[in-house]
Formats: structure tokens, C-alpha cells, sequence
């Protein structure tokens, strides 16, 4: 009969060139990651980077070219980032554990900036109205990273 073990020391292993656990975890993964790249590009190369026309941010507003341009430079960001996330995830698939770790304070991160500051908008920007959901969808795949599969 097999029996699964958690195991918090998959977050750092010391073999980077295997993961232990479940298949469904990276391809759920990978896919998050893919959608993290679209998004970055939008926000990188879409002319309003996406502030106004995804966002409902007003822009038409003294500053709007500002808000565009942080709006860019976030894109330009977020795609380093998702693409050192995609570079360990594929070439050290053992790091898949704290790839997640990394994806999971996202949102995290997300909501505690929408604390200190909300932002105003016509309507509820996808990032802040998906941000739970991606939340406990992260914080599922991450705890299922650590969990070994085992046979006795």
C-alpha cells in the first residue's frame, strides 16, 4: 500500500535535476507560467499597457502618460521574472517546489499592496478579481509539490 510524505526540505533540494512529485503539478504550473509571459507582454507592449483598456484606468487624466509608463516598466518586470521562473522550472525541475513558493507570495504580495493603496478604476482589473483564486490555486500546487510519492 503506498503512502504519501510531506517533505518542506523539497523547497531547496540537493538533487535540482528531478521532481519527486505529481506529473499534473508542473503541466498546471507550466501553464500558469505561460499566462504569467502573456501577461507581462501586454503589460510591456500593449500602447496603454493595458491600464486603461484592461485595467479601467483612467489615463486621459494629468499624469495618465506616467500611469502608462509604470504600467510598461511593470511588464518589463514581470517578464524577467517570469522568465527566470520558466529557466528553473525547465532546466532545474527538483527547484519546482520554490518556483511555486515564488508564484504563491505573488498574490500575496498583491493584496498587501491593494491595502496600502487601492487603485481607482472603472472596473475590477483582472489581476485584483483573479488574485484569490490564483492564490489558492498556487498555495494548492505548492503544497502538493512537497508531498512525495512513495511505495512500501
Amino acid at each position: 500500500m503506498g503512502t504519501m510524505k510531506f517533505d518542506i526540505k523539497k523547497v531547496l533540494p540537493k538533487d535540482l535535476s528531478t521532481f519527486q512529485g505529481f506529473r499534473l503539478i508542473r503541466f498546471i504550473t507550466a501553464l500558469y507560467m505561460f499566462v504569467m509571459v502573456v501577461r507581462s507582454c501586454i503589460h510591456l507592449f500593449a500602447a496603454d499597457g493595458g491600464a486603461q483598456s484592461i485595467a479601467g484606468i483612467d489615463t486621459s487624466v494629468a499624469g495618465g502618460n506616467n500611469i502608462i509608463a509604470i504600467f510598461h516598466q511593470w511588464g518589463a518586470i514581470q517578464l524577467i521574472l517570469a522568465v527566470l521562473l520558466l529557466v528553473l522550472f525547465f532546466r532545474y525541475p527538483g527547484l519546482t517546489p520554490l518556483v511555486l513558493l515564488t508564484l504563491t507570495l505573488d498574490p500575496v504580495m498583491r493584496f498587501i499592496a491593494g491595502q496600502m493603496m487601492s487603485v481607482t478604476s472603472t472596473s475590477t482589473p483582472p489581476g485584483e478579481a483573479l488574485n484569490g483564486v490564483a492564490f489558492y490555486l498556487l498555495l494548492v500546487l505548492f503544497l502538493g509539490s512537497l508531498w512525495n510519492k512513495k511505495t512500501n
